[in-house]
């Protein structure tokens, strides 16, 4: 996998070695393709405070733009050109920047620098893979689908700022925030902005999170399930007080019911721990709450929140109270 390191310093430092100064951030992740644009983009403005940054978008401009993008003009000799959505590109866009892409490695320390961002996928891979030949650089972007990588895109983002974070808050934030990369990157930052602890605990993040109905449900869910009813009750009334509305309480809470019929499936062979679609740490967690399950508990329970589910959406019920007989149910794990 390529990254940003470096590319920068070879990028400022292609004058007279003949290395194009043209990159391509192609796929990956979505928040972090948009970050690896970003920080080239920042890095090239400050090597070059004299060039003028422009910004394009394949898929509405044509070859002229470019090319006037490219230009010097009044303002400076060289530019800074940003180009996002690659796979876009028109066929006589695609044949300007092939062309471009050769000329800037025959001549760096007179050309403009070019980064390109492509989305992934085989749509425009006819101008991506000949710019490639023509002497562009391709920044791998991780897709980050796999748990190990969002594990370890936590970690990065805790060393980014300097700190460190426990395996089990790092796990708890991808539990909760792990299919939204933005805001799984924003919390990280937040986190080492608000509290000054050299490694951040998972008590430190169930703190910052307590307004977050998702986080909170899940701290409702995993007390009920370790049987700690007081406590799940009281961290639950706690949460709407706060105003947290049943239904997501009610959503985590069938969350950790669903994950642990999945755990139970796999164990018995009745599917396998890939057709199980579900992180390999959250069904090795879930299957360790195994012992004292039975079918008959977990239907009850899944039953008792149907019900709660029903009572937070009809006009007089009692979502409150349905929620509080839920976790009681969950808490004796459905043996009534």
């Amino acid at each position: 996998m390529s990254s940003i390191d470096g590319t920068l310093g070879g990028m400022a430092s292609a004058q007279g070695k003949g290395v194009s100064p043209v990159r391509i951030v192609y796929g990956g992740d979505r928040f972090l393709n948009t970050q690896n644009m970003r920080d080239l983009c920042h890095e090239a403005c400050e090597r070059r405070p004299d060039a003028e940054l422009v910004e394009l978008d394949a898929a509405e401009c044509d070859a002229y733009a470019f090319d006037e993008a490219v230009s010097p003009s009044l303002l400076s000799d060289i530019s800074i050109v940003e180009i996002r959505n690659l796979q876009s590109a028109d066929d006589r866009l695609g044949d300007a920047l092939i062309s471009y892409t050769k000329q800037a490695k025959a001549d760096p320390s007179n050309s403009s620098m070019l980064i390109c961002q492509h989305e992934g996928g085989p749509k425009g891979k006819r101008i991506l893979d000949a710019m490639v030949r023509a002497g562009a650089q391709r920044i791998d972007v991780p897709d980050l689908k796999k748990a190990d990588a969002k594990i370890n895109f936590v970690y990065q983002r805790f060393e980014r700022e300097g700190r460190r974070v426990d395996p089990l808050a790092a796990q708890q934030l991808v539990g909760v925030l792990g299919e939204k990369t933005g805001e799984l990157a924003a919390m990280c930052s937040q986190l080492c902005f608000d509290f000054d602890d050299e490694v951040i605990g998972l008590e430190r993040v169930n703190q910052y999170l307590i307004a977050n109905p998702q986080v909170t449900g899940f701290m409702v869910a995993d007390k009920a399930m370790e049987g700690r009813t007081a406590e799940a009750i009281v961290a639950m009334r706690s949460a709407i007080e706060q105003g947290t509305d049943p239904i997501a309480l009610i959503g985590a809470l069938a969350m950790k019911l669903r994950t642990l019929a999945k755990a139970s499936a796999v164990k018995s062979g009745a599917i396998s721990q890939a057709e199980a679609k579900t992180n390999p740490w959250v069904l090795k967690n879930a299957t360790r709450q195994l012992p004292g399950w039975t079918s008959a508990g977990l239907s009850l329970c899944i039953r008792m929140l149907a019900w709660a589910d029903e009572q937070s959406k009809t006009n007089g019920g009692d979502p409150v109270y349905a929620l509080e007989r839920s976790i009681e149910t969950i808490a004796v794990k459905g043996r009534g």
